[in-house]
């Protein structure tokens, strides 16, 4: 599996660097987001989750299974 990157003009995909691959493939392609906004902003907002999770009083403790190789 190879990966490349481009964009969709609304009718044509446009390839931004060569195919590192040579003949016919099948591929999948992925709309990320729309051209021109900053890539990695995440789609909520920080905090939005707060209140909604929660954590086991014990979460940090070791567990049993793993008892003879923490010794």
């Amino acid at each position: 599996m190879q990966t490349i990157k481009g964009y969709f003009d609304g009718e044509n995909y446009i390839p931004l660097q060569p195919a590192p691959v040579k003949g016919r493939y099948d591929v999948i392609i992925t709309f990320i987001q729309p051209s021109g906004k900053k890539i990695g902003r995440p789609p909520f907002e920080y905090g939005s989750m707060a209140g909604r999770m929660w954590m086991a009083d014990d979460f940090n403790e070791p567990l049993e299974d793993f008892k003879e190789y923490m010794e």
